[in-house]
């Protein structure tokens, strides 16, 4: 191979985290839109579902009780919890009375556990709006405003916020940016997202998702989803089918969430969704299924290749373009560790991260259509 091959060869990998870099620029956040009180300030219910989260629940409940909303009604469904959970949520009702707690009746098969606590409680809502927001998610206290504010400017139908990702151990700094990076790539801005005339672009994030209660009536909820391990991202689908309108915003000063605390939940989180949950994001039909598990292998690979060629002695061109793709991708992960405002140390470990991210892949593929989270198996299509 020539010189120039080489250089040509690189191409890809060069200007993939550049294009990345151009379109993330055109994204939208919260902080565009006022925290004041609308002036007909609708009801508002938030629906928390919430299965084994002792050690998240009190954070989050409390966050949201901060809130300065006026009409605002707190739903914690305590699905069926084995530990603490229910103990901490009875305290911190009786604390507040606009905190209301639920356990819903036992899982019925074809269901996945969270749709069948946000579908109960939204049964016992009485918002105009009705927000959806994970146990592991800490709230600022203008959240509320601004998204309803936001709901109003852009019409939405259904509103998802990107929030900020709290990485605090060893394993979610290595692994969890793999992630994030990926998903950068593939949907690029939150208005590349909006504007985008294809279904297989539509994506939410169900951490924080708030929905007009007679659309989301209309549409069927979350029962219409029940048995699709990416709830969020299907429902995106379904409204924007359905000609409703839907937005993915950036909420990073009102939104914040650890999702994973050690190298097991990393791996079982992600590997429970990715497969089968991302199916359902690829364009071209049954073509683009079919080719999805490669496309979910190459991120990993494109970045383990080059350096392995260079531990392996290549020389010449191949060296060269080695050399050129591993400085390519020192620099992106080293404005993503810059962004993220973590130690630079974990570029230099970046295929590390790239090795363990392609470990979780191939335990999703293996998986296939069986998913097994918080003591529960399914199958998608049906719960057991």
């Amino acid at each position: 191979m020539s010189t120039a091959a080489a250089i040509l060869l690189a191409l890809p990998w060069v200007l993939t985290p550049a294009v990345t870099l151009l379109r993330l620029m055109r994204s939208r956040s919260l902080d565009e839109y006022s925290a004041d009180l609308p002036e007909h300030a609708p009801p508002v219910s938030i629906v928390v579902p919430a299965r084994n989260e002792a050690h998240n629940i009190e954070r989050c409940i409390r966050s949201i009780l901060a809130s300065g909303y006026p009409r605002l009604e707190i739903i914690a469904v305590d699905d069926h919890s084995t530990d603490g959970t229910g103990v901490i949520l009875a305290a911190l009702a009786a604390e507040d009375a606009r905190l209301r707690v639920i356990v819903p009746a036992p899982l019925p098969a074809g269901w996945f556990g969270k749709q069948w606590a946000c579908t109960a409680g939204f049964e016992v809502s009485h918002g105009d709006i009705v927000g959806f927001v994970d146990a592991d998610t800490q709230q600022a206290a203008d959240l509320v405003p601004r998204i309803v504010n936001a709901m109003s400017a852009r019409h939405a139908d259904l509103l998802s916020v990107g929030g900020t990702q709290e990485l605090v151990g060893f394993w979610e700094k290595l692994v969890q940016p793999q992630v994030f990076s990926m998903l950068a790539i593939r949907y690029g801005s939150t208005e590349a997202v909006n504007e985008s005339v294809r279904a297989s672009d539509k994506i939410a994030n169900g951490q924080c998702l708030f929905v007009v209660k007679a659309a989301y009536v209309a549409l069927g909820g979350h029962a219409a989803v029940r048995d699709q391990v990416a709830e969020d991202l299907a429902l995106a689908q379904r409204f924007f089918l359905a000609g409703r309108r839907t937005i993915l915003i950036l909420g990073q000063q009102q939104l914040s969430t650890r999702m994973y605390t050690s190298l097991s939940e990393v791996v079982q989180g992600w590997g429970k969704n990715m497969f089968v949950g991302g199916r359902d994001a690829m364009p071209h039909g049954r073509a683009g299924s079919i080719l999805f598990p490669l496309a979910l292998l190459m991120p990993a690979l494109m970045q383990l290749i080059p350096p392995s060629l260079i531990l392996c002695g290549a020389r010449g061109s191949w060296l060269l373009w080695a050399a050129i793709v591993v400085a390519t991708h020192v620099t992106w992960w080293t404005l993503v560790y810059s962004w993220l405002r973590l130690s630079l140390v974990y570029v230099v470990l970046y295929p590390l991260g790239a090795a363990f991210f392609l470990y979780i892949v191939l335990y999703s593929i293996a998986r296939g259509e069986r998913v097994r989270w918080k003591g529960r198996e399914y199958l998608t299509g049906a719960a057991f």
